[in-house]
């Protein structure tokens, strides 16, 4: 079977000291890169999404309007705005065996990595759901940040279009930890695997 890695939004606003920084985001950006010094070669694809947000107007309402208080449901203060320190990747990531990126979120609300588009390459502009058909990739196995938020989005995205998925619980992070443990619950009721990277 042809596997396929996802690096879900490791960057540094959602990382300690970032705009909307989770405890543990750090650590998520060092492990994946130690996972990836041994395990790159098991994936055909890997591939790392951005929150990619406009600078202007408020992303489809994504960003709380100014002068109101976000709710962290459907409403967020401003993060991930495109060309800012806070969009790029957490430094403690190593991107040199990441062969795909992904944007998402560009001028609206987007939380799965199948609502973004490929950037660069010969993919350029794709999507994800066609870029793993042309690959013959079946099984996914995702990382990231955060778990309750848009790490959730993609599994069941990637679920619902049909490929097998591991979630590495031991390379996530979540913003809250009983919303991240429904999510992981609701995760594996869904046919997601859970389970540490390193219990292959």
């Amino acid at each position: 079977m042809t596997k396929a890695l996802f690096i879900i939004d490791v960057q540094n606003d959602f990382t300690e000291g970032g705009a909307l920084g989770v405890d543990g985001g750090a650590a998520v950006a060092a492990d994946t890169t130690r996972y990836l010094a041994h395990a790159h070669g098991d994936y055909a694809l890997v591939i790392a999404s951005r929150d990619w947000h406009d600078p202007e107007g408020d992303n489809g309402g994504h960003f709380a309007a100014p002068g109101t208080d976000p709710d962290y449901v459907a409403t967020w203060p401003s993060h991930c705005v495109a060309g800012t320190a806070g969009a790029e990747y957490h430094p403690g990531l190593d991107l040199s065996h990441v062969s795909m990126h992904v944007k998402k979120g560009q001028g609206e609300p987007a939380y799965s990595i199948y609502d973004g588009e490929v950037e660069g390459g010969a993919s350029d502009g794709a999507t994800i759901s066609a870029v793993l058909e042309e690959h013959g990739v079946t099984e996914v196995d995702v990382v990231g940040i955060a778990t309750d938020y848009c790490v959730r989005a993609s599994v069941l995205d990637a679920i619902e279009h049909g490929r097998h998925v591991r979630v590495f619980t031991d390379l996530i992070a979540g913003v809250a930890r009983e919303s991240s443990d429904a999510a992981l619950l609701e995760m594996g009721h869904a046919g997601a695997v859970l389970g540490a990277s390193d219990s292959d």
